[in-house]
């Protein structure tokens, strides 16, 4: 039975034929992951010495990361003993993943390609969950997506949900054209690991594009209820969409002092703010990121960018959080 050992000191076992995800997990061993399919690269770490073999393509890494030694840990599984490159969680505990029955409370357009999904559960549902996680919810004829929880807390039994509408999306559709308050549906969760690591007295940074704000939200909902010792030095929020009407929520009802920068990529001759990205408009802003955190959520396209131009900048490898939205295999 291999053993696999990561450079933050944690060691365990894999059966054969299983991922070094799933391992880590069976061990009790909480592993930074998001899709668990290939398609991001959160759960990505650098093979030192030993040999895996790819269950599923891994089209999160680029061709520059795997000549380099990149694997991801939820579609590799190991041919030997193994020494990665790779963090553990260390003692914080992840909420179990449980499947519930949930119904839709209400639904709210808030653009005309974003909606506000409130979900209810049952009363007597135990529903645990960190701030930034997600979960996949099952619709008709056997659908399944993912989407970020955009509530800090899970106050009166309802969890909620800002879901884009994707172009040819089977959900997509269900969402904007059929489903209504009542309707009956499943969910699995919490999943995922984008959530605040310790926060004391750094600057955090919040980078999102477009629904990527949700757990972004949920994370300042958090942070608010901390104690004054524990809370950062500063906190810096970062908004791109594409025209002023697609920042499609009201910062102001968000308690707390930060920083909002709105970055649009399309805005007209009107708009006197930041233009372009949101990684390129916060490194010209932040130059010295050596104290910074940085929690990414949105496109994969600006994730893999924001991590090599921050990377430049001097931000700390350790203290860049993501979680890149990837489209289902399956529309």
């Amino acid at each position: 039975m291999p053993l696999i050992t990561l450079t933050s000191g944690t060691s365990f076992t894999a059966d054969a034929g299983i991922s070094i995800l799933d391992a880590a997990a069976k061990a009790g061993v909480s592993m930074p992951y998001s899709c668990k399919t290939g398609r991001c690269s959160t759960c990505k770490c650098r093979v030192i010495s030993g040999k895996s073999n790819a269950l599923h393509d891994e089209t999160g890494l680029s061709v520059a990361e795997k000549t380099d030694g990149w694997i991801l840990g939820c579609v590799r599984s190991p041919e030997s003993d193994l020494l990665l490159e790779a963090e553990d969680l260390g003692t914080i505990a992840l909420p179990a993943a449980k499947t519930f029955p949930c119904r839709i409370n209400t639904i709210e357009k808030l653009t005309p390609d974003v909606l506000r999904v409130m979900l209810r559960l049952p009363p007597s549902a135990d529903f645990k969950f960190i701030a930034g996680q997600y979960i996949d919810v099952l619709g008709p004829e056997g659908l399944r997506r993912s989407y970020s929880l955009a509530n800090g807390s899970f106050t009166h039994n309802q969890l909620e949900l800002h879901v884009k509408a994707v172009e040819g999306g089977a959900m997509s559709q269900y969402w904007f054209n059929q489903a209504k308050p009542n309707d009956l549906l499943r969910l699995n969760g919490p999943l995922g690991t984008f959530f605040l690591r310790e926060t004391t007295g750094l600057d955090v940074v919040f980078m999102a594009t477009g629904t990527g704000f949700a757990p972004i939200k949920a994370m300042l909902e958090g942070l608010h209820v901390q104690q004054m010792q524990d809370k950062p030095r500063s906190l810096t929020i970062l908004w791109g969409a594409r025209t002023e009407k697609d920042l499609y929520y009201n910062l102001a009802d968000i308690q707390g002092e930060y920083t909002f920068l709105p970055v649009l990529s399309r805005a007209g001759h009107e708009w006197a703010g930041a233009r372009g990205h949101v990684q390129q408009v916060l490194v010209s802003r932040m130059p010295n990121l050596s104290n910074a955190a940085v929690y990414a959520c949105g496109s994969a396209t600006m994730i893999d960018s924001a991590k090599l131009l921050l990377d430049e900048a001097g931000l700390p490898k350790n203290r860049f959080y993501s979680d890149a939205f990837v489209c289902s295999a399956s529309l």
